[in-house]
């Protein structure tokens, strides 16, 4: 062994010990340190210039954490923290980080029946989390990185599903075999379309399908017709929680539009089905077990680390045909699959370990209580937004995404020197909502407050009147 690598093994406890020192400081300096670090270049501030070739010999885990601590901590952003409100980024909650931690230190590949528990804790977690989204045993569900990994595996069992419907297998055959194929939606994530692409169905096959006045919710009566102009098979792609404005798809009308079309029915509620969990906002994800096959991104609203998501569906039979994997050295395809044969991943780390933590220590209640929580603190936001005259609103707070502009000449330009403007106090990103450049901010982290709300209000009103 090398004599390095063997005097860190020696030292190990020691070197977790300097590991958990840096980590917590790092999560105690959140509030003070900026939430995105300038990106100024160069040498002192770790710019490009500033890379590093590998290094020829052994200096050990002390000189690379002081190395890193020196280097590229400072640079990274406080995603973790209360005022990142861009994207939808969740936090790690103290559960969840200790079985993050814990999952790097099993080092588990969960995959296979013939290794430990790994799939079983997985398969119980799956089942926990489809009971907090109010879905039905009829649904079955693998970890996968993240919701366009979730959205690429229940497309992708619905494209078995279409070759189901005419005779032809596309996991054996190819995706020619189908021949044209439609994917109707109203507002679709960018996802959709890169999935569509990876699958062989191709980007073209996505068809737009007019939404409501004024919202991001599909057309029930568009999307009839547009089912009705080509007979056949086809696949719908619901919205549970747009990501500009969170709107929401009807499900229950969509799922009455089966009774006259045969399609299957995806529904994409990376962070949407969180809704379940209020009793206030609950309705808004009613209707979401009707679904064929559901998306829910974890490391947004339940507050585990990068990365982590689930996918459900109903057709795990298709799912495994789709999937699986032959060799002598994984298990077998059975009644129960290997979770090998269920996901284009034939190894993942245990990403169900820090859900499991979280959901087993706060349980439902304490996860709800995150959720109502942030989306007051969108509410108060909006409320805000609403007051200060240098900004305006572009739509309604729906649940926890606040989507708003400057209220003279929203220029991307403009969006962009404002942003850069708050960087230090508070996130969000850049978007378009109906053809007006805007910003978002969206809620979601466990350990944002109402004093957070008012810091980022402040700077962005101080910086909004700046600019204007």
């Amino acid at each position: 062994m090398d004599r390095t690598l063997a005097a860190d093994l020696a030292r190990l406890p020691e070197l977790l010990d300097a590991t958990r020192a840096a980590a917590a400081d790092a999560l105690a300096t959140l509030d003070a340190r900026p939430v995105v670090p300038s990106a100024a270049g160069g040498p002192s501030a770790g710019g490009p210039s500033a890379s590093e070739g590998l290094p020829e010999h052994a200096t050990g885990t002390d000189a690379a954490l002081a190395a890193f601590r020196d280097r590229w901590e400072p640079r990274l952003s406080a995603s973790a923290g209360p005022r990142y409100l861009g994207f939808v980024t969740g936090g790690a909650t103290p559960a969840a980080l200790a079985g993050d931690w814990l999952t790097a230190v099993h080092d588990q590949n969960s995959n296979s029946a013939l290794d430990g528990g790994g799939q079983d804790l997985e398969r119980e977690t799956v089942g926990w989390l489809r009971d907090l989204f109010g879905l039905s045993a009829a649904h079955s569900g693998t970890f996968v990185s993240g919701a366009t990994m979730s959205n690429t595996t229940g497309l992708a069992i619905a494209r078995e599903w279409l070759g189901e419907r005419l005779g032809v297998s596309p996991a054996d055959d190819g995706a020619g075999a189908l021949g044209p194929v439609r994917v109707l939606s109203g507002a679709p994530h960018s996802s959709i379309g890169k999935a569509l692409s990876v699958l062989g169905l191709g980007r073209n096959s996505l068809v737009r399908v007019p939404t409501l006045p004024g919202r991001e919710a599909v057309d029930p009566a568009a999307l009839e017709r547009a089912l009705a102009d080509t007979p056949g098979p086809a696949v719908v792609v619901a919205n549970a929680g747009t990501v500009n404005t969170v709107d929401f798809d009807d499900l229950r009308a969509i799922e009455t539009l089966r009774e006259r079309h045969d399609f299957w029915l995806h529904t994409d509620a990376a962070f949407g089905a969180f809704a379940a969990l209020s009793p206030e906002h609950a309705h808004l994800a009613d209707g979401l077990d009707a679904s064929d096959s559901v998306c829910v991104d974890l490391h947004k609203w339940l507050n585990v680390p990068y990365d982590s998501a689930v996918q459900f569906t109903r057709r795990r039979d298709l799912q495994a045909r789709v999937f699986q994997n032959a060799a002598a050295y994984l298990g077998p395809l059975g009644e129960h699959p290997d979770l090998v044969h269920l996901t284009p991943e034939n190894s993942h780390r245990l990403r169900a370990l820090a859900a499991w933590f979280t959901l087993r220590a706060y349980g439902r209640q304490g996860h709800r209580e995150i959720v109502e929580r942030d989306i007051a603190c969108a509410r108060a936001l909006g409320a805000a937004v609403e007051a200060d005259t240098a900004l305006t609103l572009l739509a309604p707070v729906r649940l926890n995404v606040v989507c708003f502009t400057l209220a003279e000449a929203p220029t991307p330009e403009r969006l962009a020197a404002l942003r850069e403007a708050v960087a230090g106090e508070v996130f969000v990103t850049p978007t378009v909502y109906e053809g007006t450049a805007g910003l978002r901010a969206a809620f979601s982290n466990w350990r944002t407050t109402q004093a957070d709300v008012r810091r980022a209000a402040e700077a962005l009103g101080a910086a909004a009147r700046e600019i204007a």
